[in-house]
């Protein structure tokens, strides 16, 4: 028997195949700036990467047909998660067990139009 799929608001597991969008759409979005005006920034692509260079991970969200990079440092990262080893896997592994913390720290700080990427630092948490 085939198992149901995810509803809209379930989290999956890092180990999980389902896709899943993390985050609703830009009509239900949840996200609020400063004005009380909704933010248009999703997130719906769950790739992220280690970029070595900056120490950081870099993840994207989309702003219609717009995408910005985000970065989030390894000082970010060990903030939230405390036990986090500051190697690439430990990285990528607390940016996946803290995704939706970060996402909404990532919509908090879009500006639509200002730039191509966005750094999240220790900061921001």
């Amino acid at each position: 028997m085939a198992k149901s799929p995810l509803r809209h608001n379930e989290r999956c597991s890092p180990q999980s195949t389902a896709t899943v969008r993390s985050f609703p759409s830009r009509s239900e979005s949840p996200w609020a700036g400063d004005d009380g005006i909704n933010l248009v920034i999703d997130f719906p692509n769950h790739s992220r990467s280690y970029d070595q260079t900056r120490r950081a991970v870099r993840f994207w969200g989309h702003d219609s047909a717009i995408e910005a990079s985000f970065y989030i440092s390894e000082d970010a990262l060990r903030r939230i998660q405390p036990n986090s080893r500051g190697d690439e896997l430990s990285c990528l592994n607390a940016f996946d067990l803290n995704r939706d913390l970060i996402c909404a720290a990532a919509a908090k700080i879009y500006v639509r139009g200002s730039r191509g990427s966005y750094d999240l630092v220790a900061a921001n948490f």
